[in-house]
């Protein structure tokens, strides 16, 4: 018994068509892949054609440079730094405030003024 083979007519698609897959595509709406499967797209190759065909962004000369460091990415980063920054700074600043109020109270306890005669006991030991 011979199979029965079935020949299948060529799908056309309209420019309109074509065009609405292309800007959904260049929105981020829909992967090549994902607008194949949902217009039953055999190959993608021909989706990818109508992307150089009909995409002003897209082409096939074009390449995608993804950088690791982007600028949102740096910025961020330099974000964060003066965030890091900003606390060492405030920490240093209450240090030098304890500092300086214990050589307030050894210049009352001792009645010397620590701040100007530092130099001078230094110098005499």
């Amino acid at each position: 018994m011979p199979k029965k083979v079935e020949l299948k007519s060529p799908r056309l698609f309209s420019e309109e068509i074509k065009k609405e897959v292309v800007k959904e595509i260049e929105l981020g709406n829909l992967t090549v892949i994902q607008a194949a499967r949902l217009y039953d797209i055999k190959s993608k190759q021909t989706v990818y054609r109508w992307i150089y065909k009909y995409s002003r962004t897209l082409k096939k000369s074009t390449r995608l440079v993804m950088e690791k460091d982007s600028i949102d990415f740096k910025l961020k980063k330099l974000e964060e730094k003066t965030r890091e920054l900003e606390a060492a700074l405030g920490r240093k600043q209450l240090e030098l405030d304890i500092y300086k109020q214990m050589v307030d109270l050894a210049s009352k306890d001792l009645a010397i003024d620590l701040k100007k005669n530092f130099g001078e006991q230094a110098s005499k030991k």
